[in-house]
């Protein structure tokens, strides 16, 4: 296949990085590449790149960090490359001006079925919601936020024991296969996008907040183990423990039913935590007290002595 088309890549974090990766290593001709400006990190506050702008290096790649994506300077600079077409990996919002720009059009990838889970964290609330299988999907970008003209899509399996960092991983990796299979199809001509069923949107995916994040222990066990799943290892479900914030990254629900009040808990201070919830038992396998290291529970319950 002739590869003609310019391709501007913009992205951000390390889920962005395996889909530039694919592209030049099959040869497809990316002519810039847009990512976050550099972040102070640690102690020194040491500016550190983005993972994407560090993938673009290596592959020697031009790359543009704008912090204002409407800057006439940087709208200039953009045309200038004169891209056929622009990809979207874990992004910011785009003003018209540039999704617009390219003929070919400019295309997202998201973590999920759309038009489910539209939203900023689609991995974390599938799982926290209860699904078993998710995927990933290419669109055109258009006005509101992911709901543009689909290109194609692809399930993946929730499996019982997956967090979000388990799932993650193997979305990044089929979203990669996934955006080369789009850019090919694009360059053959032979898309053919169709809107979004909007009868199919049950659920969003917000932003989420710490007090996402808290744990709700007036919910079934079943509940609340997904929900500790779908945010485990970050940003990590919590509850208080003693009067202490504790992060909470692995549960298992018991199948014993609760004789107590919901958020309290039972423990023989040496292998087991049990909190009581709407119907069976919690048990917590891994957790992270404020200011402490993360830990299994048998380690945790030898240096802290429960109330």
């Amino acid at each position: 296949m002739e590869k003609t088309l310019r391709i501007i890549y913009m992205g951000t974090p390390e889920f962005a990085v395996p889909s530039l990766d694919i592209l030049v290593e099959n040869g497809w001709n990316v002519v810039a590449v847009i990512t976050a400006p550099d972040r102070p990190k640690g102690r020194g506050q040491k500016l550190i790149p983005s993972p994407v702008k560090e993938a673009a290096l290596k592959h020697d790649l031009p790359v543009l960090q704008p912090t204002n994506l409407k800057d006439p300077e940087f709208l200039e600079e953009l045309r200038s490359y004169k891209a056929d077409l622009q990809i979207v990996v874990a992004f910011r919002m785009l003003p018209e001006a540039v999704w617009n720009m390219p003929a070919k059009g400019t295309f997202n990838l998201h973590a999920s079925l759309l038009p489910n889970y539209r939203g900023a964290a689609p991995i974390n609330w599938a799982i926290m919601n209860g699904e078993k299988e998710t995927g990933v999907t290419t669109f055109f970008l258009k006005h509101q936020i992911d709901t543009g003209n689909l290109i194609f899509q692809e399930t993946e399996p929730i499996q019982p024991d997956d967090n979000v960092g388990s799932l993650y991983v193997r979305l990044m990796e089929r979203g990669a296969k996934l955006v080369l299979k789009t850019v090919e199809a694009i360059q053959e001509g032979s898309v053919n996008p169709t809107p979004q069923d909007e009868s199919r949107a049950h659920h969003e995916a917000p932003k989420i907040f710490k007090e996402t994040c808290m744990i709700n222990w007036d919910q079934s066990a079943e509940d609340i183990h997904n929900h500790i799943r779908g945010l485990s290892p970050y940003p990590a479900a919590w509850t208080e423990i003693d009067g202490k914030s504790c992060k909470i990254f692995a549960s298992e629900v018991l199948e014993k039913l609760s004789n107590s009040n919901p958020g309290t808990f039972d423990s023989d201070g040496k292998h087991y935590i049990h909190f009581h919830t709407q119907d069976n038992l919690l048990g917590i396998k891994e957790l992270q007290l404020q200011g402490k290291k993360r830990m299994g529970v048998e380690e945790f319950l030898r240096g802290n002595k429960l109330q």
